[in-house]
């Protein structure tokens, strides 16, 4: 892979809590350094739209009457989307079009993906005790204005946050997708192409926010589908203290969703079989696979 230098940043929102229903997609185009061309994909998600998430980003099922499924829309941009640097903000979606994908057979996107919630984070330090890494607050400190829950506009926001963390951090596009990247091709779902090495690499940290799992304490084990430093991202941003090992304060254990469903004869992790003695002495742990907390982290 050559060097990068131009990218198209990306944001979808959905129509319920399920990933895979994908109602809008926002697409803007960063060239030399500044936007390009946008655009906004409606998508009718064949699926139910919840109320909440109606609440967030406006779209309704008569918004999405007639447009395209997901089945055709993925041909189309996967053409456009071949060989370029995806960022987007949060794994929310890289993890939707990949479920979206998965639901309707169509294979991957061949692309690179680059998350600049983790580019931020690594970036600037201030935030943790400071709002936290949300697209809203990060746009807000570095005065760029926009819709939020609009796909474009989250996607331009998004986009223009890493060209601040490249200018200011002095780190190339280049090396942020070669350090924190993740590929896919039509065949496969995105994979990390630097993957961490576990469980030496330490995730621990405080909660960020106020979300849905405000005041649990979250550990993680097995092999998860996202890199671990961003399942802990999210996690903090959703309220929640991040531990590397099962204590008497650990509240939620986050197993790979292969790991939980082990096969007789294969072991579980330490941290696992640990949780289970403790549930069995009395504590108050519950055991989540990967998928069931990334939706319960969902925002």
């Amino acid at each position: 892979m050559g060097g990068i230098t131009d990218f198209i940043a990306l944001d979808v929102e959905t129509a319920n809590a399920d990933f895979g229903s994908i109602c809008s997609i926002g697409l803007v185009h960063f060239r030399d350094g500044t936007v390009f061309k946008s655009l906004t994909i409606l998508v009718d998600p064949e699926d139910e739209f919840d109320p909440i998430n109606i609440g967030i980003h406006g779209i309704r099922p008569e918004h999405v009457s007639g447009k395209p499924t997901m089945a055709k829309v993925f041909p189309v941009i996967s053409a456009a989307l071949q060989d370029t640097a995806i960022v987007h903000h949060s794994p929310f979606d890289r993890t939707a079009l990949a479920r979206a994908a998965d639901r309707y057979g169509t294979g991957g996107l061949p692309c690179f993906w680059l998350d600049t919630l983790q580019v931020a984070r690594r970036t600037w330090d201030g935030f943790r005790h400071n709002g936290g890494y949300g697209l809203a607050n990060l746009a807000g400190a570095f005065g760029i204005e926009f819709k939020h829950h609009d796909a474009a506009e989250d996607a331009r926001a998004a986009g223009l946050l890493l060209l601040r963390a490249v200018t200011e951090g002095g780190v190339t596009l280049q090396q942020w997708v070669d350090d924190l990247g993740y590929a896919s091709t039509k065949s496969t779902a995105p994979k990390r192409i630097k993957r961490p090495i576990y469980p030496n690499t330490k995730v621990a940290r405080k909660g960020d926010g106020d979300g849905p799992i405000l005041g649990e304490t979250v550990v993680f084990t097995g092999e998860l589908q996202i890199a671990r430093d961003a399942a802990a991202s999210l996690a903090s941003i959703a309220g929640a203290d991040v531990a590397d090992g099962v204590t008497k304060k650990t509240t939620i254990l986050v197993v790979g969703d292969q790991d939980l469903r082990l096969t007789r004869g294969q072991a579980k992790s330490s941290k696992h079989r640990k949780a289970e003695a403790m549930i069995a002495s009395g504590a108050t742990i519950r055991i989540v696979g990967e998928s069931d907390f990334m939706l319960m982290v969902a925002s």
